[in-house]
């Protein structure tokens, strides 16, 4: 039996062996890189827009809406507050030095007609140590809703103390870029940290990653990149999502880029 059955296979035929199965298709990579290439897609970005809108309870902008070119406004004057005294107007907002308690405080009001992203640099001379030891007050270090104020503390109060600013950049946003930089910490715009120390950002369940890139770090302080390019990336994307790519820049004019913008090769 064992002879006649090799002698069929030899001559009569082969064993049949079951065709190679086709390969996978379709997207691969670990979950994080499919996930950063999903987010890549206007698609989602859109879809992105739609849920964080409803979360911040304004109106979904249209891809148009996002990719409007910011009202940019930049004093770098040299400008000496002194406490108690009247303030300054300068690039749609009005400063102004105070004493709350044992703090020295600037009063930062919002008078244009649209809520802001800004950024005021100061200095308090005579150069004092311990400004850090100040208790902070809570505010928003990132936006100045429309009409709206913010006090934040710049340091201990001692007589004779001035306080200087140096440079005051600020942005028009709409309501869902608002919401947007307000989630961003802002030591992640460059924001000094005696300042940063202050700011509350809204409750939302999406949390933005508080550590920065030493790309992004080197960047700031060589001044390849500033703190506009970075407010105008965060305006358009949600930074729990989306890394700013280092070759981005603030547009220039509307929809200059495609959204969302991401690095290479996401």
């Amino acid at each position: 039996m064992l002879v006649l059955g090799i002698t069929t296979v030899r001559f009569c035929g082969s064993v049949s062996i079951p065709p190679k199965p086709e390969p996978v298709t379709g997207p691969v990579g670990t979950s994080r890189q499919l996930l950063s290439k999903s987010a890549a897609s206007p698609a989602v970005y859109q879809d992105y827009l739609a849920k964080d809108a409803a979360a911040a309870g304004v109106r979904t902008p249209t891809l148009d809406d996002m990719g409007r070119k910011l009202v940019y406004r930049v004093d770098e004057g040299r400008h000496v507050l002194e406490v108690g005294q009247p303030g300054i107007e300068v690039s749609g907002l009005k400063l102004r030095a105070d004493r709350s308690g044992e703090s020295m405080v600037l009063q930062i009001d919002n008078t244009t007609m649209s809520d802001l992203g800004y950024a005021v640099t100061t200095q308090v001379v005579p150069n004092v140590s311990g400004c850090s030891d100040a208790r902070a007050l809570p505010f928003n270090a990132m936006v100045m809703t429309k009409g709206g104020s913010e006090t934040r503390v710049e340091c201990i109060y001692r007589d004779g103390v001035s306080l200087v600013v140096t440079r005051v950049e600020t942005v028009e946003i709409s309501p869902l870029s608002a919401w947007y930089l307000s989630l961003v910490p802002p030591r992640m715009v460059g924001i000094d940290d005696r300042i940063a120390r202050g700011h509350r950002p809204p409750d939302s369940a999406e949390k933005c990653s508080t550590v920065i890139s030493q790309a992004v770090r080197s960047g700031l302080e060589s001044g390849e990149i500033g703190w506009r390019d970075l407010v105008d990336f965060y305006a358009r994307h949600r930074c729990s999502t989306y890394r700013f790519p280092m070759s981005y820049r603030a547009f220039r004019a509307d929809n200059e880029h495609e959204l969302p913008v991401v690095p290479d090769g996401m």
